[in-house]
């Protein structure tokens, strides 16, 4: 018997994988389209792991690093198919969604930041599995499967993928002391960490209740739909469509009645708290061995720039740490601006976007007001700053007057992330 041919993307390509079958049937499955998104690279050896060396140059950047993962198969579209003696051969069958995947890194399923991508190629790394490194979703998939049937049966034909779900946590470079009481610098876990979801090409396919399948397989998953041995599958039926099975209506239902992909780490919490209390310290936030330094701005919607600071900044360039706390060595603070009188923010509608610009807001009890400093050993200044709320890193373009502060999600790994808080 000839095997059954598996198409994907398009009648004319597909990649053909045989699976050995019973005396009486062939089942197949295939790799998506040729032309697929991008997808994990093979290996990266010089990905720092906790514990790592860094250097002043890294206190501005942050990595990902993947705690846990999980790989399972899903089946995103399915049709029970019943064909007679006299409809074998080719036919188009529209499917219907069975379950929808989203790509997601914590809360954000538009995958644009270097940090988000960077997680799931470390995810596709660890995994050893080709998977979606962009924003992408299973629904946008054409239902539709078309299919060479060469035996008469009761067939699930299906769209399916393995889903890759998972944790991971951010590495930022801090002081850490040593056994001897020395103080190094090293890569230790931060507070960003969250959940992330993503998928490998979508595999198309038939299969029946006698064909032997690998387990674990999305054909193995796609046949446990049919009900295989109910009265369904074993009753004589007009060619075409079946009603949905009992196990894939409650495998549907239990899909949508599911909660949102991966934890809830990345939530914000504002953090209660009275009136600013605010070291007596003033500092510049400098660009070290360079005259320019952050400089809140006097309008509204202008953002912190870097600025010389002269006689006529008025206080612009001078701010204090208020309401600071420290875990782990890790400074937490509000940046209030002496000459302006707001904090340091970065604004709601720009929180996840890639490169928004800072600001100063009116001082409030809010997530994007709060910012971690990472700090060099005892007697440098030099500093990495990260936004609690977003966990962004501050960095800069490029060293000019007027040149805005943004925020980066893996930070600016040339080193323009690094800053001295120098005292006044």
């Amino acid at each position: 018997m000839r095997p059954m041919r598996l198409r994907s993307g398009s009648r004319l390509a597909g990649l053909l994988v045989a699976v050995t079958a019973t005396a009486t049937a062939l089942a197949a499955t295939a790799i998506g389209p040729a032309a697929a998104p991008a997808s994990a690279a093979p290996a990266e050896a010089t990905s720092p792991q906790p514990g790592d060396a860094c250097t002043r140059a890294d206190l501005g950047t942050r990595h990902p690093y993947i705690t846990s993962t999980e790989v399972s198969p899903a089946i995103t579209h399915f049709k029970g198919w019943y064909v007679t003696e006299g409809t074998t051969g080719e036919q188009a069958v529209t499917t219907t969604t069975e379950t929808t995947i989203t790509v997601s890194v914590g809360l954000d399923d538009t995958i644009e930041a270097s940090f988000a991508v960077d997680t799931l190629n470390k995810a596709g790394v660890t995994v050893g599995l080709s998977v979606k490194l962009e924003s992408s979703t299973t629904s946008t998939e054409s239902n539709a499967v078309t299919w060479n049937f060469n035996q008469p049966g009761y067939y699930g034909v299906y769209k399916g993928t393995k889903k890759v779900t998972g944790t991971y946590g951010s590495l930022n470079c801090n002081r850490a002391q040593q056994s001897d009481g020395s103080w190094a610098l090293r890569w230790t876990e931060g507070p960003g960490s969250g959940g992330f979801t993503t998928y490998t090409t979508l595999e198309e396919g038939a299969v029946r209740c006698q064909d032997q399948v690998p387990a674990g397989s999305v054909m193995a998953k796609a046949q446990s739909l049919l009900d295989c041995g109910s009265p369904t599958a074993k009753a004589a039926h007009p060619a075409g469509a079946v009603e949905p099975a009992a196990k894939q209506a409650a495998e549907r239902l239990a899909a949508h009645a599911a909660p949102a992909d991966g934890p809830s780490a990345e939530r914000p919490g504002a953090v209660a708290r009275a009136a600013l209390n605010c070291q007596p310290t003033v500092y510049k936030i400098e660009v070290p061995g360079k005259p320019l330094s952050w400089g809140a701005p006097l309008l509204a919607n202008d953002g912190v720039r870097l600025r010389p600071s002269t006689i006529f900044s008025a206080h612009l360039d001078n701010w204090r740490l208020c309401d600071v706390t420290e875990s782990n060595g890790v400074l937490e603070a509000t940046l209030w601006n002496w000459g302006n009188g707001g904090c340091a923010t970065v604004a709601a509608p720009d929180a996840s976007t890639e490169r928004a610009i800072l600001t100063t807001a009116s001082c409030a009890e809010d997530d994007l007001q709060r910012f971690y400093i990472y700090r060099d050993v005892p007697g440098s200044t030099s500093i990495g700053v990260q936004n609690k709320y977003t966990g962004s890193m501050m960095g800069h373009d490029r060293y000019a007057d007027g040149e805005f502060v943004r925020q980066y999600s893996s930070g600016r790994q040339d080193g323009t992330g690094t800053y001295n808080l120098t005292g006044v």
